[in-house]
């Protein structure tokens, strides 16, 4: 058997149908292209007969995608299919992708037919598929809940009228991996025709078993995975693409298959599916979660510096992601922070170990994660106070309307007071530039994030900042029920930890000159 297992993407499809506010037509092609980066093989990217919107933007995606095979999804009904053909229609290759209930909850309470109805209609949809593109996928939706003499008989159908792929989908997400595989195992078995198509499955995650589902098909034959980047779609979403390419990848020797697809590219797709669908990815997720390769145990955090395959079996850079994370939490170990030091340059004869540890955990206990500008400060014994902080807020005033934003800051630097105004095209643009001017810092803002903590109208709004100065960066968050506040707050605390460094910075030139004059 083939142990190519292929990948097909059905974010914009699937995945979009689930999101608050659709997508637009340039917003699905950024999606498509970085898709096309990845290396999935085919892409379903919209249902055409939806609406115009629809139409349109699978329309520009086969105009533009070129290296993964574009795909469109109908009913079985001539209209729906006949859409996909229009749309579909400038793209060199594509697939049209067709589909019917086949479980007796489905076919008697949602169709009201006949099996033998719903049979007919299927391999009509399939045959007039055929008249546009030698490319047809059939669809048995629910075939999770499909008694297995009906399905095998919709298979077979479905392979003698034409269709090139059959789909096999957990359509509520209900079966057990051992359960899914012995469907997929019994098709095998029973289709007589079934070697003249690829079988496909597409799982939800309802149970949170659609990834294990999907693998389990794959170990009894099916070779075409459907799924989604960073698992997102109907409900509790689908089958998530970069944990099924990662475990392929992963455990290749023991599954012995394998996909096309460029894992360096996942983590950057994901983000960009994240950015623009407005859907986080959670951090303790699979793969791209911001947890997946950081490491807060002080046991893991010394296995790590020791080897580290002791407590990772992929590397971050296998998926895109820079590097591993060691958190320095209360949880870390003397071995951390001895590490953490001497990539800051510092020789076990510049501190107390035993004294920076005790310091280290106090702070760590306090704030929950530590820095590397912490730790420094803790070296220097400076002071972690707010009311020592050598930046301080007064006052702040943001107007908005019309073609910019004005805002104004009153801002006390050490025992100095600076007021500064600035224009932006938005509030925080303008407040940010107003604090520029009244700050001796030369700094850019590597990263912004607005969040929520709470519900209504009065939750709070928490703003999480990284700032570029000097080729280092440096967090800062502020919490307000006002956002344009929590902003302000947020850079505050970032150039108060830059200031530290600074300080920082002159204590060790100090430090060294008082040396070399002792030696002299």
């Amino acid at each position: 058997m083939d142990n190519q297992v292929i990948i097909f993407d059905t974010t914009l499809r699937d995945g979009e149908q689930a999101l608050n506010a659709s997508l637009s037509v340039h917003e699905k092609l950024q999606i498509a292209q970085a898709i096309e980066r990845l290396g999935v093989d085919i892409m379903e990217v919209g249902f055409p007969v939806s609406s115009p919107g629809d139409f349109e933007s699978v329309q520009q995606i086969a105009k533009t995608v070129k290296n993964s095979r574009v795909c469109a999804l109908a009913r079985a009904v001539e209209a729906d299919i006949k859409a996909c053909a229009d749309a579909l229609k400038p793209a060199d290759q594509f697939r049209i992708h067709t589909f019917i209930s086949t479980s007796d909850v489905h076919v008697q309470q949602k169709l009201k037919r006949e099996f033998s109805d719903v049979e007919a209609m299927a391999i009509n949809a399939v045959k007039y598929a055929r008249r546009f593109t030698d490319d047809v996928e059939f669809s048995c939706e629910d075939a999770g809940r499909t008694p297995i003499d009906n399905l095998c008989r919709m298979v077979e159908s479905a392979i003698k009228a034409g269709a090139t792929t059959v789909n096999i989908p957990d359509t509520v997400g209900y079966t057990l991996p051992f359960e899914f595989e012995g469907i997929i195992t019994q098709l095998f078995n029973r289709v007589p025709n079934i070697d003249q198509a690829v079988i496909s499955v597409h799982c939800h995650n309802d149970l949170g078993l659609a990834v294990a589902n999907s693998m389990a098909a794959v170990q009894a034959g099916a070779r075409q995975i459907e799924c989604t980047m960073n698992g997102i779609g109907e409900r509790a979403g689908n089958c998530s693409l970069e944990e099924v390419a990662m475990i392929m990848k992963t455990r290749e020797a023991l599954l012995g298959v394998k996909t096309n697809i460029n894992h360096q590219e996942i983590a950057r797709t994901s983000k960009l599916v994240s950015q623009l669908c407005n859907m986080p990815v959670q951090l303790n997720k699979a793969i791209v979660g911001g947890n997946a390769f950081s490491h807060s145990s002080g046991i893991h955090q010394d296995g790590m510096l020791k080897a580290s395959n002791t407590y990772e079996i992929m590397t971050p850079e296998s998926v895109g992601i820079a590097k591993t994370k060691l958190n320095l939490t209360s949880r870390s170990g003397r071995h951390v922070i001895k590490h953490r030091m001497e990539s800051l340059g510092y020789n076990e004869s510049d501190y107390e170990l035993e004294a920076l540890y005790a310091d280290f955990l106090a702070l760590a206990d306090k704030k929950g994660q530590v820095f590397d500008d912490d730790l420094e400060a803790l070296l220097f014994n400076i002071k972690q106070q707010d009311n020592e902080d050598f930046y301080r807020t007064e006052c702040l005033n943001v107007q908005c309307g019309g073609e910019f934003s004005t805002a104004s800051i009153k801002l006390v630097a050490g025992d100095e007071q600076t007021i500064e105004s600035a224009t932006g095209n938005g509030p925080v643009d303008a407040l940010y530039r107003a604090i520029k001017k009244a700050v001796d810092i030369d700094f850019d803002i590597a990263d912004f994030k607005i969040g929520n903590k709470g519900e209504g109208e009065d939750g709070l709004g928490q703003t999480d900042i990284v700032v570029s100065w000097q080729g280092r960066k440096f967090h800062g968050y502020g919490l307000d029920t006002d956002v344009i506040e929590a902003s302000g707050q947020a850079l505050i605390h970032a150039l108060n930890s830059i200031h530290r460094a600074i300080t920082i910075s002159e204590l060790k030139k100090e430090a060294l000159v008082e040396n070399q004059e002792s030696k002299i």
